[in-house]
């Protein structure tokens, strides 16, 4: 299922995000959280109807929620995703957030091994917060980008990561991307890709996640079998006004199962840790489109 829907770029102006970032450097956090959760989030919930309809679905039939309290869901996951985005510009303008960090020494053993790994992230949390936190300094990160970002964020993104050995590889039409991920494999280096959208390619692998049939992308689980490398899941989730926690996952990896075998099989761990994650975190899901199958044989609300 492609989302052409579901840009997944940044809202807003660069003039909109150059006022974010001054505004940042002078004003409280919890103020300009306080002045989104008033005039911008009811606007938003309007206008961006298909958001709206995409995360109340999830709220009522993933979560079971009684109508009432999907709305409040749905407008409580609003303002969480208004507050991961202006936590970003808030890091830009040099601000800084506490981490509490699951398995942290999984990460540093397999940062000081010989083989590559693969990070395996998602669009729950915060996952870019993570690229500023998990320095790896004896091996380079290669993490695929959605290639039609507004470029403050991509300035400011290389700006800081640039310091941590890590390396944005754009998302490209011509599947190039692909080849640069498994070049930094196989030299023993570490990719982070985000294994819960389809970019266009039309590999797909169907999972049970949260109670029904959704669509995964095969490549990053095929790429991770291909190479024969461990596979970590890491999410970013948000905890307070300047926390985060890090969870970091490894999956299990079938080493005797045939090559796709082991990659659909690698999907399904991947989706239920990712299902076990939203339990703890339900407002924090951010793919604003038709995720599920079944979402399509839905009503949605008046």
């Amino acid at each position: 299922m492609e989302h052409e829907q579901w840009t997944g770029k940044t809202g807003g102006t660069p003039l909109m995000h150059r006022l974010l970032l001054q505004s940042l450097r002078v004003m409280p956090l919890w103020f300009v959280y306080a002045g989104m959760a008033i005039f911008v989030i009811p606007f938003y919930m309007l206008l961006a109807h298909k958001g709206y309809i995409a995360q109340y679905h999830y709220f009522r039939q993933r979560l079971g929620y009684s109508p009432l309290k999907a709305f409040i869901g749905v407008y409580r996951n609003h303002f969480r995703f208004g507050q991961v985005i202006i936590d970003r510009f808030y890091f830009y303008a040099g601000g800084k957030f506490h981490f509490d960090m699951d398995n942290y020494d999984l990460y540093l053993k397999l940062s000081h091994e010989p083989s590559g790994f693969v990070v395996l992230s998602s669009h729950v949390g915060n996952y870019e917060i993570a690229g500023y936190e998990l320095k790896a300094q004896c091996k380079q990160l290669y993490a695929l980008v959605f290639g039609g970002e507004a470029a403050t964020v991509m300035e400011n993104r290389q700006r800081l990561l640039e310091g941590n050995n890590i390396h944005l590889v754009p998302v490209t039409q011509d599947m190039s991307h692909l080849f640069t991920l498994s070049n930094a494999l196989a030299d023993g280096n570490i990719v982070s890709i985000p294994a819960d959208r389809v970019f266009g390619s039309p590999r797909t692998v169907t999972c049970n996640f949260m109670g029904a049939q959704a669509q995964f992308p095969l490549g990053p689980f095929a790429l991770a079998t291909q190479r024969d490398v461990p596979v970590l899941s890491v999410q970013v989730m948000k905890t307070g006004v300047k926390r985060y926690r890090i969870i970091i996952h490894e999956l299990p990896v079938n080493h005797e199962a045939r090559h796709l075998q082991r990659a659909t099989a690698l999907a399904q761990d991947f989706a239920t840790h990712l299902e076990g994650v939203l339990h703890d975190y339900p407002t924090q899901w951010f793919n604003y489109y038709k995720f599920w199958k079944s979402d399509e044989d839905h009503a949605d609300p008046v």
